[in-house]
C-alpha cells in the first residue's frame, strides 16, 4: 500500500517577538497561512524494519538530520512500532527558506505514518508529538490559517485570507534561522506587528487591511546581515506587489498580489534578479 501527502509551504503575514524564555526559546506571536507550493511524501511499507528516505533533490540529508525521518524513529519508539517505512521525497519548496519546507515534510510523515501503521492519533495528538520536532511542525500537521504562541507550538484556528496570488522569491543564499535568533535583541524591538490586527484583516476579509498589517521582526536582523534580501524586498515593491514581507528567518520574500495578470508580471520582473521565483495562491 502506497500513501501520499502534501506538505504545503507556509508564510508568515505576521511574525512578532516578545521576549526570550528561560528554556532558552523565544517566546513569539505568529500568524500564518499555507500557500500552494508543495513537496509531495509517498510512504510505503519495504516489508523490513528499517526507516529509509529517498529524494530527487541533492539538497536535503536522508538520515536522521531530516525531519521526516525524526518524524518516524520518534513515532516508532513511542508506540512501540516493529514495522519500518520507506518514504520517496520530491522536493518543491526551496531549503533554508523560510518557508518551513522541513517542517511540513516532517508532518507529512506524521500524518502519513499515521496512516500506514495505522495508529489511530488525532490531529491534536499529532501536533503535541510535532512539537517534539520542531516549532513549526504543529501548524503543518494542522495546515489552513493560525495565530500560534508560544515557542509556536500553541494554536488557534483563524479566518483564511482573501484568496490572493502569492510571489515567492528565494536569492542564493541560505539563512540560519539560529544565526537569526542570535542577533536578534528582543528588547530593543522599536515597532511591534499587531497579531489583534491581523486577526480582525482576516476575519473582515480584507485584502488591503491584510497587506497593511503585515510586519515581521526578524527582517531587521536579516536584512542587515543580507544585504541581498533587502534589495530583493525593494525590487518587489517596486514592481508593485500589493503588500510585501520577508517571511520567517528569510531569505525569501513574498508579496501578496489580487490580480494574476500583476503577479505574472512581478514574476518576469523578478527572474533577471532571482532565480527561484514561484507565483502561487494561498490555500483557503
Amino acid at each position: 500500500m502506497f500513501i501520499y501527502e502534501k506538505a504545503p509551504a507556509k508564510i508568515n503575514l505576521m511574525l512578532d517577538v516578545l521576549h526570550k524564555r528561560n528554556d532558552g526559546f523565544h517566546e513569539v506571536e505568529m500568524v500564518m497561512t499555507m500557500v500552494d507550493l508543495a513537496d509531495r511524501l509517498t510512504l510505503h511499507d519495504p516489508g523490513t524494519s528499517r526507516i529509509s528516505l529517498s529524494s530527487q533533490s541533492g539538497y536535503i540529508p536522508l538520515d536522521d538530520k531530516n525531519l521526516a525521518v525524526r518524524a518516524a524513529r520518534l513515532l516508532r519508539q513511542r508506540f512501540g512500532v516493529n514495522r519500518g517505512v520507506h518514504m520517496h521525497l520530491e522536493k518543491r519548496i526551496p531549503v533554508a527558506a523560510g518557508l518551513a519546507g522541513g517542517s511540513s515534510d516532517a508532518a507529512a510523515a506524521l500524518r502519513g505514518l499515521n496512516r500506514l501503521w495505522e495508529l489511530g492519533l488525532s490531529t491534536a495528538e499529532l501536533e503535541e508529538l510535532g512539537a517534539e520536532i520542531g516549532s513549526d511542525v504543529p501548524f503543518c500537521v494542522r495546515g489552513g490559517t493560525a495565530l500560534a504562541t508560544g515557542r509556536g507550538e500553541k494554536l488557534e484556528a483563524l479566518a483564511s485570507p482573501p484568496r490572493c496570488w502569492v510571489v515567492l522569491a528565494k536569492p542564493p543564499i541560505n539563512v540560519s534561522t539560529a544565526d537569526v535568533y542570535g542577533n536578534l535583541r528582543a528588547a530593543e524591538i522599536a515597532v511591534h506587528p499587531s497579531a489583534s490586527g491581523m486577526r480582525a484583516a482576516l476575519e473582515a476579509g480584507s485584502f488591503e487591511a491584510v497587506c497593511d498589517g503585515l510586519g515581521n521582526v526578524l527582517e531587521d536582523v536579516t536584512l542587515k546581515l543580507y544585504p541581498g534580501v533587502a534589495r530583493l524586498k525593494q525590487v518587489m515593491e517596486n514592481l508593485g506587489a500589493d503588500g510585501v514581507l520577508m517571511s520567517g528567518s528569510g531569505p525569501t520574500v513574498f508579496g501578496l498580489v489580487s490580480k494574476e495578470e500583476k503577479a505574472k508580471r512581478i514574476c518576469n520582473g523578478l527572474r533577471g534578479f532571482c532565480e527561484e521565483v514561484y507565483a502561487v495562491r494561498t490555500l483557503g
